[in-house]
């Protein structure tokens, strides 16, 4: 379900002519750059920071960094692209530094599979992917789907912002949380399961 930002319709002109102009020091294209990619950007940063005001300072950040950063940015990427990867670590910067800060982290394990001494699942898993009526379900869920996320511990949800609507690769991932390409798999698995459990009563709701 990624859903990573779009790409704004400029043509290859139009943007080697804004990039050229925002390197010259030109105002206006800065100005027209932020306008145009800020209401997107906006949403990922959004994502990742459950904070308003957190949000708004990364997105400062991230733009604050792109400025500094336009005589690196090579020819032949889209600028969208290059912002968006940004706009990401950015808000990751963020939310990092309020995670450290943090005491208390909150545990995943009770939203996870229960298993027996034999390794079965304790309980029945559905399948929604077997049910005739899945596709129909999947196109109501897109909200539901973000809401629920909102739900899940801070460690977890995360990454599966990441993975799962940011698009992000899983040595993306890594690399931006510090850890291991194979952890990074892991966690957005736990994430997985623990989304699972916090939609499966709302999906019986809508089949009802």
């Amino acid at each position: 379900m990624a859903t990573a930002t779009p790409s704004p319709n400029w043509t290859e002109a139009e943007e080697a002519d804004l990039l050229a102009r925002m390197r010259a020091g030109d105002d206006a294209a800065f100005d027209r750059f932020v306008a145009t990619l800020g209401p997107r950007l906006w949403t990922v940063v959004r994502r990742i920071l459950r904070d308003e005001d957190d949000a708004r300072e990364a997105l400062q950040d991230a733009f604050l960094s792109a400025f500094k950063a336009l005589a690196t940015f090579q020819s032949g990427a889209r600028l969208s692209t290059w912002m968006h990867r940004i706009a990401v670590n950015a808000a990751l910067m963020k939310w990092r530094s309020k995670s450290r800060r943090s005491a208390h982290e909150t545990t995943v394990d009770d939203l996870l599979p229960a298993f027996t001494e034999t390794g079965c699942h304790a309980e029945p898993i559905p399948t929604w992917a077997d049910r005739p009526d899945g596709a129909s379900i999947r196109a109501e869920m897109g909200a539901l789907v973000r809401e629920q996320i909102q739900k899940l511990p801070e460690n977890v949800r995360i990454v599966l912002v990441l993975r799962d609507i940011e698009g992000l690769s899983y040595e993306d991932i890594a690399q931006r949380l510090e850890v291991t390409p194979n952890a990074a798999k892991i966690r957005v698995h736990r994430a997985r399961q623990a989304l699972k459990t916090l939609l499966e009563p709302k999906l019986s709701q809508i089949q009802s």
